[in-house]
């Protein structure tokens, strides 16, 4: 009777266990159920897609920090929003992250004709935009896991206490998670501020070609981070 009694229990607490579910399936859950009601009914449709395109974004307070850090997806948008910071008074200086050698440059060397590569050419705009001071982090990245390790390395050498790392807006909040990540257990405060030029309207943006590829793409890929980093 007891080997039957402790079967029993053991057997339950196994269902409980099944039962309950996690928190990625429930994401994932909350996910399918959201584009099945836009699908099933029109009215919620646009209400949904604005809630999908307002969760890729995430901003924190601006503030006087050390340095600005652009970031590599950013481009000419985070060169104008870096720009605007540094007019506010919130930093003097501006750090953008160093390119490896492309084909395409070293051959524009080979014919003798001048090839400005994105970090130099950053350099250049954040001059004749006003910043005296530009600096490149000297390491290249692949992707935003990449530059938050790299940068908490870099913010370490140089004993930085703060910085403001100007990302896209559909990039902003994934950019959060992974820097929340990247810095902890470092003395560095990183401020997350998308820029006000990029073309990522989140209340809009699956009403263009461009808008929807993005929208999708940083959907899923936030969707995955969420899935692998719940508590972050």
């Amino acid at each position: 009777m007891r080997m039957i009694a402790s079967f029993r229990a053991g057997h339950a607490q196994r269902f409980r266990k099944m039962a309950r579910p996690s928190p990625k399936l429930l994401v994932v859950l909350v996910a399918v159920c959201a584009v099945f009601a836009a699908c099933a009914i029109p009215d919620a449709r646009r209400v949904l897609l604005q809630a999908a395109g307002r969760s890729l974004v995430g901003e924190d307070p601006a503030e006087p920090v050390d340095v600005i850090v652009i970031s590599v997806d950013a481009k000419g948008a985070g060169v104008l929003e870096a720009a605007d910071l540094v007019r506010r008074n919130l930093a003097t200086r501006v750090a953008v992250f160093s390119d490896s050698p492309k084909r395409i440059n070293q051959e524009f060397k080979t014919r003798g004709v001048e090839y400005y590569d994105p970090p130099a050419l950053a350099a250049r705009q954040l001059k004749a935009l006003g910043v005296s001071v530009v600096e490149r982090i000297p390491s290249t990245v692949d992707g935003t896991e990449n530059e938050g390790l790299l940068l908490s390395q870099w913010c370490e050498q140089n004993a930085f206490q703060s910085i403001i790392f100007v990302s896209t807006p559909d990039h902003s909040h994934r950019t959060q998670r992974v820097m929340r990540r990247s810095m902890s257990g470092h003395r560095t405060r990183v401020l997350v501020r998308f820029s006000r030029y990029s073309d990522f309207d989140p209340d809009n943006w699956w009403s263009t070609r461009d808008g929807a590829r993005i929208g999708i793409v940083e959907f899923e890929k936030l969707l995955l981070d969420v899935l692998s980093h719940p508590f972050s």
